[in-house]
């Protein structure tokens, strides 16, 4: 197994980045923030992606900041690392290609404001869930706090955190939280591969219009999100790839997409 943080892959359009602390149940540590922050750097105009997915070595997903490299941090530390969850991740939800995480087991603190950073969230039957930070002192510092009350409404998000709750993964999609629950027979990454055809095979510029549509619906006004989603579609209208879907229709056969 190599000892670098984070595993970088291709496979059939997706960049596949592995959590590879195992040991540590891939706890973020400064190594491994600084590892996702340059493949993303790295990747952000590899065309031939389609889009990224995060997923975890070992049986859990993430389990959150790294509490043993916190103790020797003092508090002007902390306030740098929380910096750097921003600087380094925010590419997950700022891309040209929608981003998922894998949930190949659990996702605490740290572990599920990662999750949250992604498009698309994909886990196992068995996967917990949970924001234990209130019980530390503390509160999600990542972003926990704006994104899943964004997601899920206040009164949940509201019991998460200030409970400290454990969720199930079945409670997490009907929560909203997960958006798939992959079957205990299957495996969480070929479930994930098969579930996400459409986006690995799909039309690069449609999809990247899609994304920055429905990203940009937050705190707009209904005429100016329709204004924005126009902006959006008239990049399709410009492209090979939408002739390519009306002929392929046409001629009855599956289109082929080239990005262009």
């Amino acid at each position: 197994m190599s000892d670098e943080p984070v595993l970088y892959t291709i496979d059939d359009g997706a960049a596949v980045l592995r959590l590879n602390r195992p040991e540590r149940k891939n706890a973020l540590d400064l190594n491994l923030l600084n590892a996702l922050g340059a493949i993303g750097r790295e990747i952000a105009n590899d065309t031939n992606i389609r889009l990224v997915m995060l997923i975890g070595e070992g049986d859990v997903f993430c389990a959150g900041a790294d509490l043993k490299e916190r103790e020797g941090m003092d508090e002007s530390d902390i306030r740098e690392r929380l910096d750097l969850y921003r600087s380094e991740l925010s590419w997950l939800e700022l891309s040209r290609f929608p981003t998922v995480a894998v949930l190949n087991g659990s996702a605490l603190g740290g572990g599920l404001e990662l999750a949250l950073m992604c498009d698309f969230r994909i886990a196992t039957e068995d996967a917990k869930l949970a924001f234990p930070e209130t019980r530390l002192a503390i509160i999600p510092g990542a972003g926990g706090t704006q994104r899943l009350s964004r997601l899920i409404g206040e009164t949940r998000a509201l019991e998460l955190i200030l409970l400290g709750s454990t969720i199930d993964a079945a409670t997490g999609k009907q929560y909203g939280l997960l958006n798939r629950v992959t079957p205990s027979a299957l495996n969480v990454y070929e479930d994930a591969m098969d579930w996400l055809s459409p986006i690995r095979h799909g039309a690069p510029v449609a999809q990247s219009a899609a994304l920055r549509a429905i990203r940009g619906t937050s705190g707009r006004p209904l005429d100016e999100g329709l204004s924005h989603e126009r902006a959006c579609y008239e990049e399709c209208l410009q492209t090979q790839d939408r002739v390519e879907a009306l002929t392929a229709l046409l001629e009855k056969r599956s289109p082929v997409f080239t990005g262009e």
